[in-house]
């Protein structure tokens, strides 16, 4: 390994060494405020990392990890998704019993496993980083050991991983007993040497595609993210719902593009049934709930169905394009599922979340700013103009009416007039009159941390809705790098 591979694994090699001085510090002292510090220290310095690595991207850094401009933008939206995520962290377990100090650990080492996915380029790494995410996922969500309700969705959790996972080790050892390949490019090539796609080439892709479809959420293999959104502490939700699906996504799209898979009308026609049940099933579910938590979790279904039929566009137009769509719709809906958890996150306590519909009546009146700042994650949620969701949505529409898409569009329309409806019940509950059902007990005014980082959200969520044009520059050059 040569002087620029290091550079190009600066931010692995960066964010690997927090891991150490982290698990170090809490063998030495243990301080759940000097942990954090810590934490977010090397969240930051790995930042600085993947400037850095820019000077050398595109690079093969080792036969497994691929350091490009793709890698690299999503490694610097993990770190700030998973920094927003520390905020929510730190005010929500600092009044928590035990020792919370190992949450952080955890929240390093799946964010290192989702570094790995990102940069993936060979099924080994591929596999690998997703197990580190996995498994750091299984003890997040389980966190608060004395209740129930996270103990069962953690357990849920790791049987449907392990399905997961089952259909991934299949679909591959498919894929390479066929091709004897198992680089992304190098499958691409055999594919493009071969007069159509054989069935155990076939076989093998749609179990990738439905061992990724459980950890995506997507319909039919979603019965298990109600369960875990609302068991999983609200913080460790957020964490779940952006950095954990964004990784797993944005492997997918790196996956599909280089092996160019995506060309084969089966495949496309499998995706576009997904897609289709993901809108519409998560949409229609999510308007039975009154429980908040799980409505975003359905949400969150419905928005990686948004993703898929961007992806499938890449079928049908320059891949760049779609590239571009699921990247500012990732950015948009990073933004707004943070903003929406910590928002969660600050009315609940260590022993009770806020995750019932009644428990945001009269927020309007109670807590002002908290509620204008849900109503408007709620709004781009909804793709409301002047927000960033706006301009997200508007890309999907674009990449599937450019790609004729018409019955996904439909589809894409419909859902959306399903999610206006259960958010803005949401918004009207806020403006009621009325005691709620649970109210914070600890001091509001202690939050300094949550509040901050909720304002900085709501600055990128109005900011990139109406100025977004130099974010669409940057991603252009994103797209070009990996289509």
């Amino acid at each position: 390994m040569n002087g620029n591979q290091l550079i190009g694994l600066a931010p692995i090699i960066t964010l690997s060494t927090a891991s150490i001085a982290v698990m170090l510090g809490i063998a030495i002292k243990r301080n759940f405020v000097l942990t954090c510090s810590i934490t977010a220290f090397g969240i930051i310095i790995s930042l600085l990392a993947v400037a850095v690595a820019c000077q050398e991207s595109p690079i093969q850094a080792t036969l497994l990890i691929r350091m490009d401009n793709y890698a690299l933008f999503f490694m610097a939206l993990l770190l700030l998704a998973s920094l927003a995520v520390l905020g929510f962290c730190y005010d929500y377990f600092k009044n928590f019993e035990g020792d919370n100090e190992e949450l952080l650990l955890l929240l390093l080492t799946a964010l290192l496993g989702a570094f790995v996915l990102v940069s993936s380029s060979h099924f080994a790494s591929f596999f690998l980083g997703l197990e580190t995410l996995s498994i750091s996922l299984f003890a997040l969500i389980s966190y608060p050991l004395n209740q129930t309700r996270p103990l069962e969705a953690a357990i849920k959790y790791l049987i449907l991983s392990g399905v997961s996972s089952a259909f991934l080790l299949m679909g591959m050892a498919l894929i390479y007993a066929q091709s004897g390949e198992l680089y992304f490019k190098d499958i691409g090539n055999f594919i493009a040497n071969q007069p159509g796609m054989n069935i155990m080439m076939l076989s093998g892709v749609i179990l990738i595609v439905a061992g990724l479809g459980f950890k995506l959420s997507l319909a039919p293999f979603h019965l298990w993210t109600p369960d875990v959104y609302q068991g999983a502490p609200a913080p460790i939700t957020a964490f779940i719902a952006t950095v954990s699906k964004g990784a797993v996504f944005v492997v997918l799209l790196r996956y599909f593009v280089s092996s160019h898979n995506y060309v084969y009308t089966p495949l496309v026609t499998v995706f576009s049934v997904i897609a289709v049940l993901s809108i519409l099933g998560g949409n229609l579910l999510a308007l039975l709930q009154n429980n908040v938590k799980r409505l975003l979790a359905y949400s969150s279904i419905a928005h990686i169905g948004y993703l898929l039929a961007a992806f499938i566009a890449a079928a049908s137009i320059a891949p760049s394009l779609a590239i571009e769509s699921v990247t500012f719709y990732l950015l948009a809906y990073f933004i707004t599922t943070i903003g929406a958890f910590g928002v969660v996150s600050l009315l609940s306590t260590p022993e009770t979340e806020a995750d019932d519909i009644s428990s945001y009546r009269g927020l309007f009146w109670r807590r002002p700013w908290l509620a204008a700042v849900f109503t408007l994650m709620l709004l781009s949620l909804a793709g409301i103009p002047l927000t960033a969701g706006f301009i997200g949505k508007f890309y999907i529409f674009t990449s599937a009416a450019d790609s004729r898409l018409w019955g996904l569009l439909f589809a894409i329309i419909i859902g959306s007039g399903l999610g206006l409806y259960y958010y803005l019940r949401i918004i009207v509950v806020m403006s009621m009159s009325g005691e709620a059902t649970v109210i914070k007990s600890v001091n509001p005014d202690k939050d300094r941390i949550s509040k901050a980082t909720l304002a900085v959200l709501t600055i990128l969520l109005v900011w990139f809705g109406i100025y977004p044009g130099f974010l669409i520059n940057v991603i252009q050059s994103v797209s070009l790098s990996l289509g």
